[in-house]
């Protein structure tokens, strides 16, 4: 039997995704699509998950679209495909709307779709060897799953058109420094710095930072006006969780919170 295309680790309090065909650097096809889809609807159900670890097995994050996929046999025509429609735009807008952080551990190669699954994700971390790269226009297409929307925001137009005209791999250190990710760390650090702030995640008051996504989300189009009146009531919907009085109370009571997480919802 193969192995599966997606290995799912149930962790106190989080979860760890791995996608998991390291022989294609861990390129999506329908049924790796398919498998990712329900380990997230399994994540998302369990009230007691708090965060998810996206990361990759092998040497790779993942390649983008397994291109084997895609081969036209001599004489056929193209047809247009639809699975950015079925599978890369629900996909980008579930790690949105998660009611928890996602944080993507970027092990290696991250490259077409695959780098911009890893930058929809709420937080990355990134190992010193890896690499990020919109490689589409290698081979005529137009970088998609978010990429136009969500680079140009993280490091401005005139990097994210360069990067995307020239198919250029940007090191992971060079991503920091830009603001394209949060964090590089050296490969053997990758996995435990990752798992730690799940494990932060794990213990935090998830229904406020579940808020916190969508005020950041909605930013990118709203007036000042509309975002200060969001704000206004996304922190009503925050003072009315029973994490809010369990955070006040522990801070006057000079303890640690026991925030009830997504339990409070």
């Amino acid at each position: 039997m193969s192995e599966p295309s997606i290995l799912v680790q149930r962790r106190a309090g989080y979860r760890v995704v791995t996608l998991n065909r390291p022989d294609r650097l861990n390129a999506f096809n329908d049924a790796m699509h398919e498998a990712l889809r329900a380990a997230i609807d399994e994540a998302e159900a369990d009230e007691d998950c708090r965060a998810v670890l996206l990361t990759g097995a092998g040497r790779a994050f993942c390649s983008g679209q397994d291109l084997n996929d895609r081969l036209l046999k001599p004489g056929e025509k193209p047809v247009p495909r639809e699975s950015l429609e079925k599978y890369y735009n629900p996909l980008v807008r579930r790690l949105h709307a998660l009611p928890f952080p996602v944080v993507a551990a970027v092990n290696g190669v991250a490259a077409g779709a695959g780098a911009n699954i890893a930058l929809a994700c709420d937080i990355v971390i990134a190992a010193r060897s890896a690499s990020f790269t919109q490689s589409f226009a290698r081979i005529g297409l137009i970088p998609d799953s978010g990429g136009t929307y969500i680079l140009p925001r993280l490091i401005g137009e005139a990097r994210a058109r360069a990067l995307m005209l020239t198919a250029e791999p940007v090191p992971a250190e060079q991503a920091a420094d830009w603001g394209m990710i949060w964090r590089c760390v050296d490969d053997d650090q990758l996995i435990p710095e990752a798992i730690a702030l799940c494990e932060q995640f794990a213990i935090a008051p998830t229904q406020g930072l579940a808020l916190i996504k969508r005020a950041l989300d909605a930013s990118a189009t709203n007036t000042l006006d509309q975002q200060l009146n969001l704000e206004r009531d996304l922190q009503r919907e925050a003072v009315m969780s029973p994490d809010y009085a369990e955070g006040v109370r522990a801070f006057m009571e000079k303890r640690k919170p026991n925030f009830r997480g997504r339990k409070a919802e």
